[in-house]
């Protein structure tokens, strides 16, 4: 399997890959996004909604589990950190074959429950504000999204 890097030297840098990566987004799409705590998930989402023209401020759904926003294609925006039973049925399949682009975050908390092609996103620390960011690609989709994306 392939997987793709890019290292990020700041949080505004996260952003803006991710706001790229946005540019190349269809309906029915699903990102995991995996990492450290602080790691910049959030950062990622966020750059995500401002490339799908999400004008709405993005916050992490910690609480609430799943936050909708709407832009040029919805952006269904999930943390599962405090889901309690991987195998409990909170209609996640509606959402990751909907009309939108579905993250989330904490993803293989429900590695069962998400779709066989997927796209995941590991973002580890290297220093200070320095960011990894690995993209592993499931699937065909993912396969060309990402070697567009690193062309």
């Amino acid at each position: 399997m392939n997987q793709f890097e890019i290292l990020t030297g700041s949080s505004e840098e996260t952003f803006r890959f991710a706001e790229k990566l946005a540019q190349f987004l269809q309906p029915g799409d699903v990102i995991a996004l995996e990492g450290d705590l602080g790691a910049g998930k959030t950062t990622f989402t966020k750059g995500l909604a401002k490339g799908l023209e999400i004008k709405k401020t993005v916050n992490s759904p910690t609480f609430t589990i799943i936050k909708e926003y709407q832009g040029k294609l919805p952006l269904y925006h999930m943390d599962v950190y405090r889901v309690e039973d991987s195998y409990e049925d909170l209609g996640f399949d509606e959402y990751f074959e909907g009309d939108g682009v579905t993250v989330v975050e904490w993803a293989h908390l429900i590695e069962e429950q998400l779709p066989e092609q997927i796209l995941t996103i590991y973002l580890y620390h290297e220093e200070q504000d320095h960011r990894k960011i690995v993209l592993v690609p499931k699937g065909r989709r993912y396969e060309q999204l990402c070697k567009e994306i690193f062309k």
